[in-house]
C-alpha cells in the first residue's frame, strides 16, 4: 500500500468502501472484487479496501474487536503483539515506573497502543513511512493519539534520554520479501544496538522469536517466554531494573496468568517411565524450566534430553497436559498396529519428541479401524525408540 492509498481510505468514500469490503470478505476475492466494483468503487479503492478487510478479519483472532477499526500489512500483523501479552507488558512497564516509553521501530502500534491504554506516553519510531501513518491512524482510531505519536525515522537515532524506558521489537522479516530472519544481525535494528540499549535505558525490555539462542540473551537480562492457550508466541527480554530473575515462563489461558519462573540452568533427574505423562507448555520448555516443573509434580524424565515428564500420580498443574500411559512399547509397527487392533483404536492424536517419524504416515501405516481412541506419544526412552500409548486425563 502507498501513502496516497492509505489517505484514499480515510476519506468518507474510502470508509464507505472498507464497509462494503468487509460485507463480502473472506469469500472468493475475484468474486468479491466483483461485487465491490460493480457498486461503483473505483478499482484501486476496491483492491486497497479488500486488502483491508481480509487483513482485519485475521487480526481479530491477536487484537478482538478492534481489529475492525485498524489499518494493517500483511508484514505488519505477522510480527504484531497479541493484545493480551501486550497489555500485560504494559501493566508491567507501568507498575515499574514507566510514564514515558520510546517504542523503536513501532510497527502498526500494537504493544504501544497497550502502554497508551496503561497511561504510559509513548513516542514510536517507524522507519517506514506507510506503516508508521498505519500506526497513527490506529492511535487516532483507539482514541490514544494524544498518548501515542509516531515518527518516520531512524530508530538507532532517537534521543532515548528523553524517557524512562524503552520497548524495542526488532524487525526479522526483509523489507519486500517478508522472509524470515534468523541472523540477529542483520534485525532492524541491529542486535547490537537492540543489547545496548540495556546500557543506556535503565528500564529496558525487547521483543525477540521465541526461538531465541540462550547464549544471545545479555548478562542480568530476564528472558520470559509466552504462550497463549498454549500456542508459544514470543520472548521478551527485561533489562536493567525490569529483570526480576533469570528466566520465566508465562502461561495466557482462558483470561487467567499462570507464571513459572527459575534459574533455568537446573536439570531433572532421570528415571524410569511411569504411570503418568506431562507433556510441559511449549513456553516451559523454551525458558528451560522443565526441572523446576519436575520438582512441583515429583516428576522425573525418561531420557536427559527430552522434555516429557513421569510421575506416580496425577497432579493439576497449567504448566503441562497430563496423560496416563497404559502401555510402553519398543517402537515395532508392526507390534503397535496389533496393539491397537485389538484395542479397537480408531482414532489417535500423536504426540512426538526426539523422533524422526512424521505423524500423518504413521496414521496411515497403523491403518486404524475401530470406535475408540488413544494418544500415542513418540520418544525416547534411555535412548532408545519407544511409543507410549496414553489416555489424557481430565484436567482438574
Amino acid at each position: 500500500m502507498e501513502l496516497d492509498q492509505l489517505a484514499a481510505l480515510r476519506t468518507p468514500e474510502g470508509s464507505a468502501a472498507l464497509a462494503a469490503a468487509t460485507e463480502v470478505a473472506g469469500g472468493d476475492p475475484l468474486a468479491a472484487a466483483a461485487a465491490l466494483r460493480a457498486t461503483g468503487v473505483p478499482a484501486g479503492l476496491s483492491a486497497a479496501a479488500l486488502t483491508q478487510a481480509e487483513l482485519r478479519r485475521r487480526a481479530v483472532g491477536k487484537f478482538g474487536p478492534e481489529a475492525a477499526g485498524m489499518f494493517l500489512t500483511r508484514a505488519g500483523l505477522e510480527q504484531a503483539t497479541r493484545r493480551p501479552v501486550a497489555d500485560r507488558r504494559a501493566a508491567r512497564l507501568r507498575a515499574a515506573g514507566v510514564t514515558t516509553l520510546a517504542d523503536l521501530g513501532c510497527g502498526l502500534g500494537a504493544d504501544a497502543l497497550a502502554a497508551a491504554r496503561a497511561g504510559i506516553r509513548v513516542y514510536g519510531v517507524e522507519a517506514d513511512p506507510v506503516t508508521a501513518a498505519m500506526a497513527a491512524a490506529n492511535a487516532e482510531a483507539a482514541g490514544l493519539a494524544g498518548l501515542f505519536t509516531v515518527q518516520v525515522g531512524d530508530a538507532t537515532a532517537f534521543d532515548v534520554t528523553r524517557v524512562e524506558g524503552v520497548f524495542c521489537d526488532p524487525a526479522r522479516r526483509r523489507a519486500g520479501t517478508g522472509r524470515r530472519i534468523f541472523d540477529p544481525n542483520s534485525y532492524s535494528p541491529p542486535w547490537d544496538f537492540v543489547t545496548g540499549l540495556a546500557e543506556r535505558v535503565p528500564r529496558t525490555v525487547v521483543k525477540v522469536a521465541p526461538g531465541i539462542d540462550h547464549a544471545l540473551i545479555p548478562a542480568g537480562a530476564e528472558a520470559e517466554w509466552v504462550s497463549v492457550d498454549g500456542d508459544l508466541v514470543e520472548a521478551a527480554l527485561w533489562c536493567g531494573r525490569l529483570a526480576e530473575l533469570p528466566r520465566r515462563a508465562t502461561l495466557l489461558r482462558g483470561g487467567a496468568v499462570h507464571t513459572l519462573t527459575g534459574a533455568g540452568a537446573a536439570e531433572a533427574p532421570v528415571g524410569p517411565t511411569r504411570r503418568f505423562l506431562y507433556d510441559p507448555d511449549p513456553a516451559v520448555v523454551r525458558a528451560h524450566l522443565v526441572a523446576e516443573l519436575a520438582d512441583t509434580l515429583d516428576a522425573t524424565l525418561a531420557d536427559g534430553s527430552i522434555a516429557y515428564l513421569y510421575a506416580d500420580t496425577p497432579t493439576a498443574t497449567p504448566f503441562a497436559r497430563c496423560l496416563e500411559v497404559t502401555d510402553v512399547l519398543p517402537f515395532s509397527l508392526k507390534r503397535l498396529r496389533a496393539l491397537l487392533r485389538e484395542r479397537r483404536v480408531g482414532r489417535v492424536e500423536i504426540l512426538k519428541r526426539g523422533s524422526a517419524l512424521e505423524p500423518e504416515k504413521l496414521r496411515r501405516d497403523l491403518r486404524l479401524a475401530g470406535d475408540t481412541a488413544a494418544s500415542l506419544v513418540l520418544t525416547r526412552v534411555a535412548g532408545a525408540p519407544t511409543v507410549l500409548v496414553c489416555r489424557p486425563v481430565p484436567p482438574a
